[in-house]
């Protein structure tokens, strides 16, 4: 209900004749600052074409409205202790455990790994940004080693405590990956060497960021890998902004169940998605796939169809 692809479609196409497209950008600062407006002015098309269009459309844009935020969740507050935050995303490693998430995100990256493997010969190398509390970097590593595939998997984010959290468990869970403290949106001061990575993944964590910085997330990433960037969030829709805080709540954590709420109301929209990616690569070699209860940007940097 909450994709309006009709509406969506026709103020997409009002604003490639008004010659919005393509998008042209120097440096990062543009690249999130005209991103962050691009998106801005087709919710707001949109807008006007669901007032033109009546009806249940306008109705359905009005609830859109009403639902969306811009709200910062509690892990993501700079202000919290980090000690709290880590108890959020452990608490989100659980419910995410709990819903047998990890195993179908696997699953949809499994063909693009052994597509590495097989063209190059060799390892395939991955980065997870934002890892959190690092559960999809420990299942991909799980389910590698119970296939006999070669690979190499390191886990981030910028908060420190994540990441000493991680290296704890990779040593206890005895996993062969590594997490580093990284900023997803200064990827060059890492100092990675050019196609360092084959594939880049952001798993639950697409809502927590503008489109302006995720593009930037998208444009960096182009710089420092060999095949694809393949961020997997939530669906937006009704049934998941009641349905996530309902889940989060179930284990007892205040802030926990109010980020589940906040979370759900600021998933993009599989357009939105289509949009920041076109923006950022400048071209259309990706696919966004929505289907409840996610959604998956995939993006190629290495010119294979999609």
């Amino acid at each position: 209900m909450l994709q309006l692809k009709t509406a969506g479609y026709k103020a997409l196409s009002n604003l490639r004749s008004a010659g919005v497209f393509p998008v042209r950008w120097l440096n990062m600062a543009e690249l999130q600052q005209k991103t962050d407006e691009v998106v801005s002015r087709f919710l707001d098309e949109r807008f006007k074409v669901s007032q033109e269009l009546g009806g249940g459309f306008f109705l359905s844009e009005l609830l859109d409205r009403a639902i969306r935020t811009s709200e910062t969740e509690f892990m993501d507050d700079l202000n919290v202790p980090e000690t709290e935050r880590l108890e959020m995303v452990q608490a989100l490693d659980r419910q995410n455990t709990m819903m047998q998430l990890y195993p179908r995100y696997v699953d949809i990256l499994l063909p693009l790994m052994r597509d590495v493997i097989e063209r190059k010969k060799r390892e395939v190398r991955i980065l997870e940004l934002a890892s959190g509390a690092g559960g999809l970097v420990f299942e991909l590593a799980a389910s590698m080693q119970r296939k006999k595939l070669p690979f190499s998997i390191t886990g981030s984010d910028i908060v420190p405590a994540f990441i000493e959290e991680g290296n704890l468990n990779a040593a206890k869970k005895k996993l062969p990956v590594n997490f580093r403290l990284l900023n997803a949106f200064n990827l060059e001061e890492q100092a990675f060497t050019k196609e360092e990575f084959d594939l880049v993944v952001i798993s639950h964590s697409l809502h927590h960021f503008s489109p302006g910085q995720l593009a930037i997330m998208i444009a960096q990433s182009a710089k420092y890998t060999t095949t694809a960037f393949v961020g997997i969030d939530g669906f937006r829709s009704l049934l998941l902004t009641g349905g996530v805080p309902f889940v989060a709540a179930l284990q007892g954590i205040g802030p926990f169940a109010l980020d589940g709420l906040i979370s759900a109301r600021k998933f993009y929209s599989e357009l939105e998605l289509d949009i920041i990616a076109e923006i950022a690569t400048g071209r259309k070699n990706h696919t966004v796939s929505c289907s409840w209860p996610q959604s998956v940007l995939t993006i190629r940097f290495d010119g294979a169809p999609v």
